[in-house]
C-alpha cells in the first residue's frame, strides 16, 4: 500500500469547502484502494492543539514538510498561519521537490470584498511563477483537483523525479510508504 500525504491549509472561513474536501479524499481513498494507494489528508482541525517547545504552528509545519501533496485554499483574505504553511511547502519543495504545491482561489461572491493580505500573497505566487487556479465552489474545486490526483496517478504516483544540485544526476526518490494491509483490522498507517 502507497501511503500518499496530503496537506490541506486554509483559513476557518473555508470550513465548508475544507469539509468537502475531506470528505471527497476519503472517497477517492476507497476507489484506489484495490490500486494500492492510501490518501492520508492532514487538515489543522485534526493536529494536537497541545503546546509545543517552538509553538503549535511548527508542529503543523512539520506535517506540511512530510507531505508528499500541499493544497492551500484562500477566499477573502490569506491568514498569517496559511502563509507560513505555504512558506514551509515552498521551501521543502525548492529542497527537495516535494511536496507538490497546488493554490486554489475561490471566486468572490458579489458585494463580497476582499483583503489586502490576498492580493499580496497572489502577487507573490504571481513573482513565483506560479499560476494559481479559481474555483467557484466546492465542486468545482474538486473536479480540478482531482484531474490533478488521476494525472499524478498516471505518470507512477509517488515518485518523483529530482536533479542532485552537486552532480547534475537523477535519482527517483519514493514520497511514499509501503504497508502490508493483508488484514485491514491489524493495518498501521502511521
Amino acid at each position: 500500500m502507497r501511503k500518499i500525504k496530503l496537506f490541506l491549509a486554509s483559513s476557518e472561513e473555508l470550513r465548508p469547502e475544507r469539509e468537502r474536501f475531506e470528505i471527497e479524499i476519503y472517497r477517492k481513498t476507497k476507489l484506489w484502494f484495490d490500486r494500492g494507494i492510501f490518501l492520508h489528508l492532514d487538515v489543522w482541525e485534526d493536529l494536537s492543539a497541545r503546546m509545543a517547545p517552538d509553538s503549535s504552528q511548527s508542529v503543523y509545519d512539520e506535517h506540511v514538510r512530510s507531505a508528499d501533496l500541499f493544497v492551500l485554499l484562500g477566499y477573502t483574505r490569506m491568514g498569517r498561519y496559511t502563509e507560513q504553511e505555504f512558506e514551509a511547502a515552498f521551501g521543502q519543495f525548492k529542497a527537495e521537490q516535494k511536496p507538490f504545491v497546488f493554490t486554489y482561489f475561490k471566486k468572490p461572491a458579489a458585494g463580497v470584498t476582499t483583503e489586502a493580505s490576498l492580493t499580496a500573497f497572489q502577487q507573490k505566487l504571481a513573482e513565483l511563477g506560479h499560476f494559481y487556479d479559481s474555483f467557484a465552489d466546492a465542486n468545482d474545486l474538486w473536479n480540478q483537483f482531482n484531474k490533478e490526483l488521476e494525472r499524478l496517478e498516471t505518470k507512477a504516483f509517488g515518485t518523483f523525479e529530482r536533479r542532485m544540485r552537486d552532480t547534475g544526476a537523477t535519482y527517483n526518490q519514493r514520497a511514499v510508504n509501503i504497508y502490508n494491509i493483508g488484514q485491514i483490522d491489524k493495518a498501521d498507517f502511521s
